[in-house]
């Protein structure tokens, strides 16, 4: 998203940011360079977020005071996410311009966070979320135009959803150029979030099912591993684990490692860290889950089940990564994900 403020703001729109924040969780200040006015509001949390019939991560950012700001103006909207749509319902039947960014289909998205879940009170609440985001999907106004991040999703919101004013806009990144380097890298690495549960599963089933198999080096990085998922990781001499590495380990982690392997159990919306590796990594080994509706499938190695998988890393494990496939990845990364070129796009939805 503010990758987005950048690119509209370079595109000549004046900003007006409306943000929850989340305690005391950073600031604005960096923010300042691009938006004319910046506003913030406090999320209702708990049970104080909570509304009959509505899902959490809806009613949880229903707020007045954004609702009276929206007001005072007739300016274009850009609604980030069926997190912040509870304002819809304000302005129905008036002429305002509003785009909804819909970063997936966050119904079954939560229910593969319910299916990937430990934890009881967890599980029950992604699954009833997961069931609530269902309902109100379905009843999205049609007056408002929707964005999706892949065909997929456009196809999922149209048969299922029955949305018909939709189009696709591509994730705005950080990445501009492909750094991939040819040659040979040292490791095999698959990073993400491993706070959120379908992250913690995707790297417990590598280790557990592919590299019990195979004995080439396996590095698992990223945010906030479980004691379980830590242990898991360091029960073999080939296998390790980075917890919350800066933004520079990460991208050495990335740029030195020879295979990335990022299987996924939802195919909703993009992976993000997928992209990270393809601009800046090696060889890319995905199931059909990760790509699905991404039009990424040209530039990375697709295989399903345990053992499939680890025959596409014996194979690719001694096989450099050559010219011919960053020049791949150059045609089918930045035709996609050109920040000016779909920041027009919004400025062509929205004027």
């Amino acid at each position: 998203m503010f990758e987005k403020i950048v690119a509209l703001k370079k595109s000549g729109i004046k900003i007006h940011l409306h943000y929850f924040k989340y305690g005391n969780r950073g600031n604005n200040d960096e923010l300042k360079e691009y938006c004319e006015s910046i506003y913030s509001y406090e999320r209702k949390t708990g049970t104080k977020g909570l509304h009959p019939g509505l899902p959490y991560i809806v009613s949880s950012r229903a707020h007045e005071d954004l609702i009276v700001n929206l007001q005072k103006n007739d300016f274009p909207i850009l609604v980030e996410g069926i997190h912040c749509t509870g304002i819809l319902e304000s302005f129905e039947g008036k002429k305002r311009k509003i785009l909804v960014r819909l970063h997936n289909d966050e119904s079954a998205y939560y229910k593969k966070l319910s299916e990937s879940e430990r934890r009881l009170f967890q599980k029950l609440f992604f699954w009833k979320e997961s069931s609530l985001l269902k309902k109100y999907q379905s009843h999205l106004p049609q007056n408002c135009l929707y964005a999706c991040i892949s065909g997929a999703d456009i196809d999922v919101f149209r048969e299922k959803y029955h949305l018909q004013n939709i189009a696709l806009l591509p994730a705005f990144v950080a990445w501009h150029e492909i750094k991939s380097q040819e040659g040979v890298g040292n490791f095999c690495l698959y990073h993400g979030n491993l706070a959120i549960p379908e992250n913690e599963k995707a790297a417990s089933w590598l280790l557990d099912k592919v590299f019990t198999k195979i004995k080439l080096p396996l590095v698992i990085a990223g945010k906030n591993p479980s004691k379980r998922l830590s242990k898991m990781a360091h029960l073999c001499q080939h296998t390790c684990l980075v917890a919350n590495p800066s933004e520079n380990e990460l991208n050495d982690l990335v740029q030195k490692a020879h295979i990335h392997i990022l299987p996924s159990f939802n195919s909703t919306g993009v992976k993000l860290k997928l992209i990270h590796a393809l601009f800046e990594g090696r060889h890319c080994v995905v199931n059909d889950a990760a790509v699905k509706g991404s039009n990424l499938e040209p530039a990375c190695h697709i295989s399903n089940g345990a053992d499939n998988i680890a025959s596409v890393i014996m194979q690719l494990y001694h096989q450099p990564f050559t010219e011919e496939e960053i020049h791949l990845r150059k045609r089918i990364l930045h035709s996609t994900y050109n920040n000016a070129k779909n920041a027009e796009k919004i400025i062509a939805w929205l004027y």
